[in-house]
């Protein structure tokens, strides 16, 4: 079937469309990449006509295959989330018609959906009241209140589950009055009829107490419930429920005490009900004794009874930890108030919390057992990522740090006897107590952390540990020990440790542990041999005296060859090929060791190609794709940096993988390449070869430049063409200058891009051979001046600035004088008057500024006009403007209505730019050494135009230069010995 009918800008709603699109929606399911690939392109191609959207709603509701509809729900989904949002400069990609067909249809749609479509349009909706409610989109929430009235509860979850994702952006925006007033309108719209529903659901509860169906749709609407509440008052205590706390908290505290037996499910893993509704009040309570105390303070008591009750009675299930690790978390943010410190104080009570509450959710459990062993990665991103938030050990941990607030003395009493008994426990008899040990290491470390961060591990200790001993008693056993596979467990816990507490341990420990980590890579516990990598990589960046790494190239000679060989060896272990840890520790130690690595790297690029030729074929790891582009732009810097003509090896190694990669548009990896091989060509010192210069016309495609992700690294690589090639382009691809000028023509076009536009046309204007440029030169100058019409920004304004100042540099003032005025008679007074004079002091950057110096140096003595037409009322003002770059402070001040132009705030969800640290472009002065310092070159240009025309110069400065500006030009006058004349 051909798909020419869809190249029209409306898709007609017809049968034939219809069946096309299902037909490409098959094709996006197929695990096979080249069925796949090609319909994800089609359907990427045609998302821009009109209809489309209503077409894939159509199937959604329509289509006889289930799989089908849910597939055009989700493909609708991401549509919305890729296109609704209007972005300023950025053509609109959803037609009007379609985007209020959408917000007519997609409530009642959802609301009459099955549930695994109606999750997806109740995320689309929460997309689209992102960008327009309540402006755009009034309607919405009264549309939804009314269908409370319905009493069908399918349809009634349905509005909870949308409204759930419309409002839980409340918890985490920042305070505005943009906020206030929206979350104003929903609390007057739908607070009242929310508090009536949770009765009313309450109510329905009793009456059905025996019908299990019945309850399990209530129960989820409670939960639902709950959770709205949450986000309602999260940021502040609206009067609506203040008023109306009797009424919730005496439902929450009952439900809290309720025990269903018919909703007891038999599954240990998958929460139920019951406890997902007592996990969220969990989170209700704490949310109130937290932020609004004092209005809590007579509920408070019954609330920490209850939760004290549900921790001593709930059982160690997997299906518990939600609701366990939410009470607890509730009982820590009880703890640290002042207000409830009486609570606690009680040494019976503390005792019975550390029993009773923290060290049974200490332990390592079966479960935590089979996830260590069968899913690794799931549990390192838990135990390593903080992202353990809801897991029992991590709230107990919480518990000890929010009780040692004001208990610090008692508590850790309590629990040094613990920690003295499971340690002889387990050395009764270590193959079959080994959880003794581990659960002892877990509370030393949750009793010696206080204060943490990512780049230093622990900061701040609790005195009454003793960390160094513990580690030589204990830990550095288990780090030694000769088999690197036994108690997989115990080894992991001694490495994490070493990574926690490396700023508190002295150094020689740190070395000591070092080789032992480096052995641990091979163990075959994919966590093990993760956190050996971890904590290597968190070494290698420590700091020691002057801002050097504390550990030296040189201390880490004896074990170089061994860290890279297991590094390496690591990716081959299974389940760890694409192990990001492992990627960013082989990074790491490319960049401490530095040209320690040289030897290596012939055998080390071809293991890296070869795992960028694999990962390319389906990239799914961002960051480990990332560390692996870093360690490629190491091995070429290092390398190329001890010998330049090794850069001809790299790209042999490189070009055929990368052409494969562009050729196949693996969209993730295209901003990479890009980077990898500026950095390669900016090596090159003689001509630009041949390589390049073939792949250079695919670089104008404009289909690279739709993807904003794209823009910042082309750029940059065009740069380097131009710097390293433009003679070259200039004999043999002249015919491809109007599409680089076409590029800077749609970069400058855009508010969000126009300093890139700028990048690229001042690397033209430095490196093109002037007469390859002449015949285009005045249509830039009239394309920059329509841009300043339509709309002046600052950031337009400075980085225009710099381009005619460096334009002069190049071509000379008179050269600049004409052009302008050639456009427009005085277009250049205009120019000076308007826009030089009073926005020079907004350039920033050392470059900038100095080309900014001399450009003007130039127009002030060496642009006749300037001397000699009615030009010359500027000249004072023009030389004061100048003084006044060298001498005043930067004005950074930005207009009010410009604070959105944000340059890396890409629009949509695709991939952002990802900029490569190790990639990284060294600040190029087109000016460089022929002049060193602007200042000297005003005193001698000055002093050349005053001997041309004696006593011009002096009666011009004396009669309107203010004394302040003359003080600084007598300086500079001085400082380069010579004299006005």
């Amino acid at each position: 079937m051909t798909s020419t009918s869809f190249h029209l800008p409306i898709m007609e709603l017809n049968d034939g469309n219809l069946q096309t699109l299902t037909e490409y929606l098959q094709k996006t399911l197929s695990p096979d990449p080249a069925v796949r690939r090609p319909a994800e392109k089609f359907l990427e191609s045609v998302e821009g006509n009109q209809n489309y959207p209503i077409l894939l709603l159509t199937l959604l509701e329509k289509s006889q295959d289930e799989v089908i509809r849910v597939c055009a729900a989700v493909t609708f989904k991401n549509y919305i989330k890729r296109n609704w949002r209007i972005v300023e400069d950025e053509p609109n990609k959803i037609s009007d018609p379609d985007r209020t067909a959408i917000k007519a249809n997609i409530v009642n749609l959802m609301l009459t959906s099955p549930e695994q479509i109606q999750k997806q349009l109740s995320d689309a909706i929460s997309i689209l009241g992102r960008e327009d409610f309540p402006q755009k989109w009034p309607d919405l929430l009264t549309e939804m209140v009314n269908r409370f009235q319905s009493g069908d509860f399918h349809i009634i979850n349905g509005v909870l589950r949308t409204a759930h994702s419309l409002f839980k952006r409340y918890r985490h925006e920042f305070k505005s009055n943009e906020l206030w007033s929206e979350i104003k309108l929903v609390l007057d719209t739908f607070a009242q009829p929310l508090t009536e529903l949770f009765k009313a659901t309450i109510d329905l509860c009793q009456t059905h107490a025996t019908d299990v169906n019945a309850l399990k749709v209530l129960f989820s609407s409670l939960t639902l419930i709950s959770k709205l509440f949450y986000s309602l008052n999260f940021q502040d205590l609206p009067e609506f429920f203040e008023d109306n706390m009797e009424t919730w908290m005496t439902h929450f505290h009952n439900l809290l005490t309720l025990d269903n037996k018919l909703l007891q499910t038999e599954d240990e893993e998958e929460a139920g009900l019951l406890e997902l509704l007592k996990s969220q009040i969990c989170d209700n309570a704490a949310l109130y004794a937290q932020k609004y105390d004092e209005e809590f303070q007579p509920y408070l008591p019954r609330f920490v009874t209850a939760i004290w009750n549900l921790l001593v009675t709930t059982g160690q299930e997997v299906k518990y930890d939600l609701l366990v690790s939410n009470a607890i978390q509730f009982l820590a943010s009880v703890c640290e108030r002042p207000h409830y410190k009486h609570l606690f104080e009680d040494q019976n009570v503390l005792t019975s919390i550390c029993e009773k509450v923290i060290v049974p959710n200490m332990e390592f459990r079966s479960a935590d057992e089979e996830a260590f062993e069968d899913n690794a990665e799931e549990y390192i991103i838990r135990d390593l990522e903080g992202s353990d938030i809801d897991t029992r050990r991590r709230a107990a941990c919480d518990l000890v740090r929010g009780l040692c607030k004001f208990f610090e003395g008692p508590v850790t009493g309590i629990f040094s006897g613990y920690v003295s008994s499971m340690l002889t426990e387990y050395a009764k008899n270590p193959g079959v107590n080994w959880k003794h040990k581990d659960a002892a290491i877990y509370l030393v470390t949750s009793l010696a952390s206080k204060a943490q961060t990512q780049k230093h591990g622990i900061t701040q200790a609790n005195e009454l540990v003793n960390l160094c001993e513990f580690f030589v008693n204990h830990i550095l056993v288990d780090l030694k020990s000769p088999s690197v596979n036994e108690f997989p467990v115990l080894k992991a816990d001694a490495i994490k440790y070493v990574m926690t507490f490396r700023s508190q341990l002295p150094k020689e420990q740190l070395l000591e542990a070092v080789p032992l980590l480096v052995a641990h890579l091979q163990a075959e516990s994919i966590v093990q041999h993760t956190y050996a990598a971890h904590a290597l990589e968190r070494l290698f960046t420590m700091r020691g005296a002057n801002n050097a790494t504390l550990i030296t190239p040189a201390e880490m000679a004896p074990f170089t060859e061994q860290l890279l060989n297991n590094l390496f060896k690591a990716l081959a272990i299974p389940g760890s090929s694409e192990n990001e840890y492992m990627m960013k520790a082989i990074m790491r130690s490319f960049s401490l060791l530095q040209e320690a690595i040289v030897p290596y790297i012939p055998t080390l690029i071809g293991q890296l190609t070869h795992k960028l030729l694999l990962v390319s074929k389906n990239p799914s790891k961002p960051h480990f794709n990332h560390y692996l582009f870093e360690s490629l732009c190491l091995s070429i810097r290092i390398t190329c940096k001890a010998n330049r003509d090794t850069v001809g090896s790299f790209e042999e190694a490189l070009f055929p993988v990368f052409t494969e990669i562009l050729q196949n548009d693996v969209q993730e990896f295209v901003p990479y390449v890009f980077q990898v091989m500026s950095l390669l060509l900016e090596i090159h010192t003689s001509s630009i070869p041949s390589s390049y210069m073939a792949l250079f016309p695919h670089l104008l495609q404009p289909v690279l430049w739709e993807r904003t992700g794209n823009i910042p690294p082309l750029v940059r690589l065009l740069q380097a063409y131009l710097e390293k090639g433009a003679t070259t382009i200039a004999s043999t691809a002249a015919d491809k200058i109007p599409g680089l000028l076409g590029v800077f023509q749609k970069l400058i076009a855009s508010k969000a891009n126009d300093h890139q536009g700028f990048y690229l046309l001042n690397s033209i204007v430095e490196h093109m051979p002037p007469d390859s440029i002449t015949q285009y030169r005045k249509q830039i100058f009239i394309l920059l001046f329509q841009r300043l019409q339509s709309s002046k920004t600052t950031k337009f304004v400075k980085s225009f600035m710099v381009f005619i100042n460096l334009y002069c540099v190049k071509y000379g003032a008179i050269a600049l004088q004409e052009i302008f005025d050639d456009i427009q008679p005085k277009m250049f007074g205009m120019v000076v008057e308007k826009i030089i004079i009073p926005e020079v002091q907004k350039v920033s950057g050392q470059v900038e500024k100095k080309i900014c110096a001399v450009g003007i140096t130039k127009i002030l003595t060496e642009c006749p006009a300037m001397m000699d037409t009615e030009y010359t009322k500027l000249w004072t003002p023009l030389l004061q403007a100048l003084i006044g770059l060298f001498e005043l402070p930067e004005d950074d001040s930005i207009p009010d209505d410009e604070h959105f132009i944000d340059i890396e705030d890409t629009p949509g969800y695709q991939t952002a730019f990802s900029q490569l640290a190790f990639a990284g472009k060294k600040e190029h002065d087109p000016i460089g050494d022929a002049v060193n310092n602007p200042k000297i070159l005003l005193a001698q240009s000055l002093h050349k135009l005053s001997t041309a025309c004696p006593g011009r110069v002096p009666s011009m400065l004396s009669t309107s230069l203010p004394a302040e500006a003359l003080q600084f030009l007598q300086g500079y006058l001085q400082a380069a010995t010579v004299q006005l004349v």
